[in-house]
């Protein structure tokens, strides 16, 4: 799927997260979303990404924010992640590639000269009424959140 942009709906979305529950887009009706997609858990980038959103928690919340992360990763992978990290958040299984590719977010790739698909690392600000208020796509780790930070600053 082509790149989302800022006022585009953002495409719903129902995973299982570390603890085996169900998460829906729908489940934040009402608040602002974080949603990044990520890798591989528990890789350098992949952990310097999701420690910087458990380290704005606070301040997400001021703004009535709530996040998601999102990989190819099991549930159980995830959980050892959160456990490692004590990262307190939703870390969501898409290993059908089903969300990502709906977000934009799974698409061509190279390493080391050979090219191959996989998760672009990507976050998304949606608002309460769905909307896409904040998109970066091959986002550095380090700048989803001052990404999200300048959007919710802005609006």
């Amino acid at each position: 799927m082509a790149e989302l942009k800022i006022g585009d709906k953002a495409p719903s979305f129902s995973l299982k997260d570390q603890d085996s529950k169900t998460v829906s887009l729908a489940d934040f009706k009402g608040r602002k979303l974080l949603v990044y997609f990520y890798p591989k858990a528990d890789t350098p980038g992949c952990t310097t990404q999701a420690c910087s959103v458990r380290d704005a928690a606070t301040e997400l919340a001021e703004h009535n924010v709530a996040a998601v992360g999102i990989s190819p990763d099991t549930p159980a992978s995830q959980k050892k992640f959160d456990g490692k990290h004590h990262l307190g958040f939703p870390l969501l299984s898409d290993p059908d590639h089903e969300a990502a590719r709906a977000y934009g977010a799974w698409g061509k790739k190279s390493m080391y000269g050979k090219t191959y698909e996989g998760i672009i690392r990507s976050s998304f600000l949606i608002d309460e009424k769905d909307k896409i208020i904040q998109v970066s796509y091959k986002v550095k780790p380090e700048d989803t959140i001052p990404n999200a930070k300048d959007a919710l600053n802005a609006g």
